[in-house]
């Protein structure tokens, strides 16, 4: 567990279910723990970036909608409010503890992008040099799949993406659902959880549900395609329980929790 133990820069992606009560507005509490823990991590001298989901979740709260919207246009609308309450929160609260952030916001079309992508390197490395807290989320208000032929999608998957853009040691992905498991913990009381992958294999895309299955665990599949993006670039990713973010100073101290995805000896 050593690269986990001494991982210095490490992404953390926390997501809607984590964020928002099921009406959509923020659950404050669990907002507050984040930032005080990740503030905490920051002023002990490892460096954070936080891929944050839930823009669109925080604008259906804020104007009181309760269905999402179908229509592509109402969502992007959602997210330009919603993105702007995120960000008021994050930046007051960060600020409580003395850190600062800074917003990022990408679309596919950057990431994939030679020019682009050198420019959203040298961005976080400056940022991180400086102390600050990079904020990231999908730039949902303008970012379309016809952008460049390619797609980001979601956020498990961006916060991969930006590991690798980042030269992070380490990925850990918040979730409501703790671990991949043998199978769905929600249905099945017996289901045991996986410790460790060193493979994607399609037994385990099958375990985390593929497209056109009912057999998902909690959206397990974005985190294991997060996953063998980050196991490519020999980053370490971890999948565990958003429900409490101080989890995460169990998981440096060398903790058996979660799901570590990570070829072997990657972590070692």
């Amino acid at each position: 567990m050593n690269r986990i133990t001494n991982a210095k820069r490490i992404v953390c992606k926390v997501g809607t279910s984590t964020l928002t009560y099921e009406n959509g507005k923020l659950n404050l509490r669990r907002l507050e723990e984040l930032c005080k823990v990740l503030s905490d991590l920051q002023n002990s001298g490892r460096e954070i970036v936080l891929v944050s989901s839930g823009a669109i979740a925080v604008g259906m709260g804020k104007l009181g909608m309760t269905r999402r919207p179908e229509e592509k246009e109402k969502r992007q609308a959602l997210a330009a409010v919603g993105q702007c309450e995120l960000m008021f929160m994050y930046d007051k609260l960060f600020e409580e503890y003395n850190n600062t952030v800074a917003q990022v916001l990408l679309t596919a079309d950057n990431v994939y992008s030679g020019q682009s992508r050198e420019n959203i390197e040298n961005t976080f490395r400056e940022l991180i040099g400086m102390g600050i807290i990079p904020v990231v989320n999908e730039n949902d208000t303008v970012g379309t799949d016809e952008l460049s032929g390619q797609h980001i999608g979601d956020n498990d998957t961006l916060s991969a993406i930006v590991a690798t853009l980042a030269q992070a040691d380490l990925l850990v992905i918040f979730t409501d659902i703790d671990a991949l498991y043998d199978d769905n913990p929600k249905t099945n009381p017996n289901a045991r959880r996986i410790p460790r992958v060193t493979e994607i294999t399609d037994e385990i895309r099958a375990l985390a549900g593929g497209a056109g299955t009912n057999r998902g665990t909690g959206g397990m599949a974005t985190k294991v395609h997060a996953a063998e993006i980050t196991m490519r670039e020999n980053i370490p990713c971890c999948v565990i329980g958003g429900d409490t973010p101080a989890k995460l100073y169990d998981l440096l101290d060398g903790a058996d929790m979660g799901t570590l995805f990570a070829a072997p000896g990657a972590d070692e």
